[in-house]
C-alpha cells in the first residue's frame, strides 16, 4: 500500500512544482499540500473503505482547485491550465470514479460527480457517468429526464436526448412526467429548427442541408408523443398539462386546438375538464380584433362579460355533471374572482352576488363539503349577514355533526349575534363530539366567558375542562388555565391552580416556566418558591432539559437569597439524570458560564 500512495504523491510533483514556481503557493504550502494528500491517500488505499473518507478527498482537492483560482484571479496570471487544474480535475475524477463503482446506490454522490464535472469543464465526460449511472438507476425517471435535459441544452443534441426518452419509457411506460418533459423537448426542438430556418432565409443563405419537412417545423413529432402519452395515460389532469406546456409554443396552435378538443371529448366527466375550460374563458376577448377598453370602467365591464362567460359553462358543468367535486370547482373560481381587487362596486357585487349564488344551489342539492360550508360562512360573516351565517352553520352542523371545526364555527356565529345561551350551545356541541376533539371548543368557552360571564364561571368551565380532557391535548388546557388565573387573580390565584394541576401530568416545560417568571415578577421573589418551581419541573424533565438545570444554576447564584453552594450538587444531579446530547450540550453550556459567556 505505501509504494502505492508513494506513487501518487510523486504523480502530483509536476503539478505542486508549477504551483510554487509561477508564484501561486509557497514551499511551505507545498509541503502541507503533500501532507494532506498522503493523509487522504492512506485512508482511501485502507482495507476497510468508508464514503466519507472519499467524500472528504473530493472536497480537499475541489477547496484546492477554488484556492487556485483565487490566487489567478489575484495575480493574473492564466497560464499552465493544463499542468495544474487539469491534473487536479482529473485525479479527482478519479476518486469519484471509484467511490461510484464502490457505491452503487448512493444517487447524492452520483449528482455530486455529475455536478463537478459541469463545473470543471469535463462535459465530454458526462455522457459516460450518465450512462454509467442509469444503467444502474434506470428506475429514477428523474435522472432520466436529468440525462436528456442535458444532452438537449449543454450538449445542443436533439437526437441524444430523444434517445434518452425513448429508452426512459421502456421503463416507465406510464410515467407522465417523463411523457411530459418528452413532449416539451419536441416542441421546443421544433421552434430551433423554425428559428434557424428564420436565420438562414433573413440572411438569403443556401439552405444547404437544412431540409426539415414541413410536418418536423409544425411539431409533428411532439403530435407523436402526446397521442402515445394519452393513450397510455388516461387523465385529465396530465391532459391539461400537456396542453398548458403546448400553449408556450406560439407555432403550435393546431396542436393546442387539437389537445384542447381531446380533452373536451375524453374528459366529458371530469370536474377538471370544465373547469378548464371555464377559465378558458377570461383570456378570450368578448369582440375579438375589437379595441381593447381604455377607460377602468369599460376594462371592469370586459372583465365582468368574461366572467359571466365563465359562470355560464360552470352552471352547464353543474347540470351535466352534478358531483361535490363540480360545484367545488365553481365556487372556488366565484371566491378567487370575488377575492380580486378592483374598484368597481357593480363588478365586485356581481361577483359576490355570484358567489352567494352559487352557494345556495350546491347547498340545495346536498353538495357542499365541510370546507365550503366553512368559506360560506366566512363570508357572510365579513359581509355582516349573522342571520343567514346562523342558518348556514346549523345546516353545517346537521350534516357534520362530528366535525369539531364546524361547531365551533357555529358557536363563533352565536357569539358574533350574541345570543343568550350560548352556555347550551357549548354544552351541546361537546356532547356530540368525541373528547379528543374538543380542546379548541373548551378554550373558545373560557375565552367567551371570560368576557362575558364571571371568573367563577371560567372557572367552572377550566375545570370542567381539565375532567374532560385528557393526554397530551390536556397540556394546552393547563396552560391557559395558569395564564388565565395569573390574569384574574394574580400570583395568589395563579398558586392555587399550579398546586390544584400539580400532579395532573402530563406537562409542558413552559407550565412551569410560567411559574417561575411569576414568581419573578413578584416584589418579594421567594427562592424557596423558585426552588420548589424548579425542582417539580426537573422530575418532569430532567433528563432531556439542559436548559432547565442551567437556569437552576443561574438562579442561585444570582438571586439575593439563593445559595451558590449548591451548585455543585445541581451539577452532578443534572450529569446523572441528562442522557447522551443532552448531558454534553449541558456541559459545553456550563462551561461557557464558568467562563463568563
Amino acid at each position: 500500500m505505501a509504494e502505492i500512495i508513494q506513487e501518487r504523491i510523486e504523480d502530483r510533483i509536476p503539478e505542486l512544482e508549477q504551483l510554487e514556481r509561477i508564484g501561486l503557493f509557497s514551499h511551505a504550502e507545498i509541503k502541507a499540500i503533500i501532507k494532506k494528500a498522503s493523509d487522504l491517500e492512506y485512508k482511501i488505499q485502507r482495507r476497510t473503505l468508508l464514503k466519507e473518507d472519499f467524500i472528504n478527498y473530493v472536497q480537499y482537492e475541489i477547496n484546492l482547485l477554488e484556492l487556485i483560482k483565487r490566487r489567478r484571479a489575484r495575480i493574473k496570471y492564466s497560464f499552465k491550465r493544463d499542468e495544474i487544474e487539469h491534473s487536479i480535475v482529473h485525479r479527482v475524477q478519479g476518486i469519484f470514479g471509484r467511490a461510484s463503482a464502490k457505491w452503487k446506490d448512493d444517487v447524492q454522490l452520483w449528482l455530486s460527480y455529475i455536478v463537478f464535472c459541469k463545473k470543471w469543464g469535463t462535459r465530454a465526460h458526462l455522457s459516460k457517468i450518465f450512462s454509467a449511472m442509469l444503467a444502474i438507476h434506470s428506475n429514477k425517471p428523474a435522472l432520466w429526464i436529468m440525462a436528456a435535459k442535458w444532452e438537449m441544452e449543454d450538449q445542443l443534441s436533439s437526437e441524444s436526448a430523444r434517445q434518452l426518452f425513448l429508452r426512459a419509457l421502456r421503463f416507465h411506460p406510464e410515467c407522465p412526467k417523463l411523457y411530459q418533459e418528452y413532449f416539451r423537448m419536441e416542441l421546443m426542438h421544433a421552434e430551433k429548427l423554425r428559428k434557424e430556418k428564420q436565420e438562414f432565409e433573413k440572411a438569403a443563405m443556401d439552405m444547404g442541408n437544412f431540409d426539415h419537412p414541413e410536418e418536423i417545423l409544425k411539431g409533428e413529432l411532439a403530435r407523436i408523443v402526446y397521442k402515445n402519452s394519452v393513450s397510455k395515460i388516461k387523465s385529465a389532469e396530465f391532459h391539461v398539462s400537456l396542453l398548458s406546456i403546448a400553449q408556450l409554443f406560439e407555432f403550435a396552435k393546431d396542436l393546442q386546438k387539437e389537445i384542447y378538443d381531446d380533452l373536451q371529448a375524453l374528459h366529458t366527466d371530469d370536474p377538471l375538464t370544465w373547469d378548464y375550460v371555464a377559465r378558458r374563458e377570461l383570456e378570450i376577448e368578448s369582440q375579438p380584433g375589437g379595441e381593447q377598453p381604455v377607460s377602468k370602467q369599460a376594462k371592469a365591464v370586459e372583465v365582468g362579460r368574461r366572467e359571466e362567460r365563465c359562470c355560464a359553462v360552470y352552471e352547464e358543468a353543474v347540470k351535466t355533471l352534478p358531483t361535490e367535486a363540480m360545484w367545488k370547482c365553481y365556487i372556488n373560481f366565484c371566491l378567487e374572482r370575488f377575492s380580486k381587487k378592483t374598484s368597481s362596486v357593480p363588478l365586485r357585487g356581481q361577483r359576490l352576488e355570484r358567489t352567494m349564488l352559487a352557494f345556495r344551489k350546491a347547498h340545495d342539492l346536498k353538495l357542499l363539503s365541510e370546507v365550503q360550508y366553512k368559506q360560506w360562512i366566512d363570508l357572510l360573516l365579513r359581509k355582516d349577514l349573522f342571520t343567514e351565517a346562523l342558518q348556514v352553520a346549523e345546516a353545517g352542523t346537521e350534516l357534520f355533526k362530528d366535525s369539531a371545526a364546524m361547531w365551533q364555527m357555529k358557536l363563533q356565529v352565536l357569539v358574533g349575534t350574541k345570543s343568550p345561551d350560548i352556555a347550551m350551545h357549548f354544552e351541546e356541541a361537546l356532547a356530540h363530539l368525541k373528547p379528543q376533539v374538543c380542546l379548541p371548543l373548551w378554550i373558545s368557552w373560557a375565552e367567551w366567558t371570560e368576557g362575558a360571564k364571571t371568573q367563577e364561571d371560567t372557572e367552572a368551565v377550566f375545570k370542567k375542562a381539565i375532567l374532560a380532557v385528557t393526554g397530551a391535548s390536556s397540556i394546552t388546557l393547563k396552560e391557559k388555565y395558569l395564564d388565565w388565573a395569573y390574569r384574574s387573580g394574580g400570583y395568589k390565584k395563579a398558586r392555587a391552580v399550579f398546586k390544584s394541576l400539580q400532579e395532573s401530568r402530563p406537562f409542558s416545560v413552559d407550565f412551569f416556566r410560567k411559574m417561575i417568571e411569576f414568581e419573578k415578577e413578584q416584589e418579594s421573589c421567594k427562592m424557596a418558591s423558585l426552588r420548589e418551581y424548579y425542582e417539580r419541573a426537573l422530575r418532569e424533565f430532567g433528563s432531556t432539559d439542559s436548559d432547565l438545570w442551567m437556569d437552576y444554576i443561574k438562579e442561585e447564584l444570582s438571586h439575593p437569597f439563593g445559595r451558590p453552594e449548591n451548585c455543585g450538587q445541581i451539577y452532578w444531579r443534572a450529569m446523572k439524570m441528562l442522557q447522551g446530547q443532552s448531558a454534553e450540550l449541558f456541559v459545553a453550556k456550563h462551561a461557557m458560564h464558568q467562563a463568563g459567556h
